[in-house]
């Protein structure tokens, strides 16, 4: 009897053929849209329940706190990936922030539950988070072939995109259902079952580098693998600082500041429509639910086509940035639910496609050893921008109308676009993707794949030798915020 010849034909998705990596992206799924959930029903919580005459402050200080860990802790989470056990560190993360949620769940249920309570455990949340979600990013390598880091980090990238339709769905609903103590037992459910997820994981060490596991632990394998990672962080190759890395590549500089400049008006969006919703279209939580997973479902849908999009990486950024503002001007002009919903849609697709194409050329190019304290402070750096941007359109929203609100927005992301596209005409540097003479033409070389015909250059496998020389070469990119570009945390 004969064995029957496979057909050939199309692989299926990373998720299904790598059990590690599926089962570990199933984890941050959840946790992330336990964290989204959380942030959009208080959010509603405040604006239509608690606050009145001053919602839009105290849902700014809201999502301010929910993003100020990333910022205020980005040293420490750079140095907790170093030198801990990746898994461990995912897992702890997780059962803190379930910890949190059900504490804050048996209060709600047991007594009124004070406003400051409810900030209290967005700031415990966004902590656990703040370490969970670099930590996974940095984990990528050590779970997936480098073949797989592209499509690994389209996955994971999609996953801030589930959250938000998680969040959306559920966050502003549950509220008015359930209230707060429903909410947060919810929250709990999901972050604990994240943390039993993630401990049935085996991840591979860098000291080894044998392919990432697709089987769970056994017997005392778990305490193995934990250990040789802490032994193989305990002495680790030198390192340089941010400050010498980014020293010696002007160009990624200016698109961490480009970027930033855009961050401080697309995050605004997570403050804005709950009040464009109580103030303007006179809603209830479902249709926060619908503006909410409207904008989640785009970045969804980027997420998965962001890398078939052509076009080098600062025309791409530059192009998405524009038609972000002119979908943000939308509900200044056109106070229409399914108008509005099409056009978060188009600036959720907008923040996936940047967020792919980013993310997957640093994964690629950052050379390992600085990976855990790059990761962690450019998301710092990128991220600081939402604690300001939400006090702020929260006071504006408080004189000011919604509508005005969302022309603000747009306006301000025209002079990041623009700044954007004229990068590589302004940067000549060694580390930009098109360090070409002013006058030279633009056009691919000779020799690059067609299918990375837009990006030929950034094709450096991620665990090749990184010389001093190399290093500055190297092209840099910068994702467009901590979730690109005003993305969906």
């Amino acid at each position: 009897m004969s064995t029957p010849t496979p057909v050939p034909g199309r692989r299926p998705p990373l998720v299904l053929r790598n059990r590690a990596f599926g089962t570990v992206w199933l984890g941050q799924v959840l946790t992330q849209a336990g964290t989204r959930m959380f942030q959009v029903g208080t959010s509603w919580w405040l604006i239509g329940h608690v606050a009145s005459g001053d919602g839009g402050f105290a849902a700014g200080m809201l999502m301010a706190l929910s993003t100020l860990p990333a910022v205020a802790l980005a040293p420490l989470v750079a140095r907790a990936i170093a030198r801990r056990s990746h898994r461990s560190l995912l897992r702890g993360a997780a059962a803190g922030a379930g910890t949190a949620a059900a504490v804050l769940a048996g209060w709600a249920a047991a007594s009124d539950l004070p406003v400051v309570a409810v900030y209290a455990a967005a700031l415990a949340l966004a902590t656990c988070q703040a370490f969970f979600d670099p930590c996974l990013t940095t984990s990528v390598p050590e779970l997936v072939d480098d073949e797989d880091i592209e499509a690994a980090t389209g996955f994971e990238l999609s996953t801030q995109s589930l959250a938000s339709l998680g969040g959306a769905l559920l966050g502003a609903l549950v509220v008015d259902v359930a209230g707060v103590a429903g909410l947060a037992a919810g929250c709990a459910v999901a972050y604990g079952t994240a943390a039993v997820l993630i401990t049935t994981v085996r991840f591979r060490t860098p000291a080894y580098g044998t392919p990432a596991s697709t089987e769970g632990p056994s017997g005392n394998a778990d305490a193995d693998v934990d250990a040789d990672a802490e032994k193989a962080a305990a002495d680790p190759a030198p390192r340089r600082t941010l400050r010498r890395i980014l020293g010696r590549l002007p160009y990624v500089r200016a698109i961490l500041l480009c970027f930033t400049a855009a961050n401080l008006f697309t995050t605004a969006v997570f403050v804005v429509m709950p009040l464009y919703t109580a103030t303007v279209l006179h809603g209830d939580g479902a249709t926060v639910s619908l503006l909410e997973a409207s904008l989640g479902l785009g970045t969804l849908i980027g997420s998965f086509t962001g890398a078939r999009v052509p076009g080098r990486p600062t025309v791409v950024g530059s192009a998405c940035l524009g038609a972000m503002a002119l979908a943000l001007a939308v509900p200044g002009l056109i106070a229409a639910r399914p108008v509005i919903a099409g056009a978060l849609l188009v600036t959720g697709w907008c923040v996936g496609v940047i967020g792919v194409r980013f993310v997957a050329l640093f994964q690629r190019l950052v050379p390992a050893a600085d990976k855990p304290a790059f990761f962690a402070v450019m998301q710092a750096v990128l991220g600081a921008t939402f604690p300001v941007a939400s006090l702020l359109f929260g006071l504006l929203g408080d004189h000011l109308s919604a509508r005005t609100l969302c022309l603000i927005q747009a306006a301000g992301l025209v002079p990041a676009a623009l700044a954007l596209l004229l990068l590589p005409r302004r940067y000549r540097t060694a580390d930009a993707p098109d360090a070409l003479p002013a006058d030279a033409p633009e056009s691919r070389p000779a020799d690059a794949p067609e299918a990375e015909a837009a990006d030929a250059s950034d094709a450096r496998p991620a665990d090749a030798p990184v010389t001093e020389p190399a290093a500055t070469s190297a092209v840099h990119a910068a994702p467009a915020s901590a979730t690109p570009a005003g993305g969906t945390r």
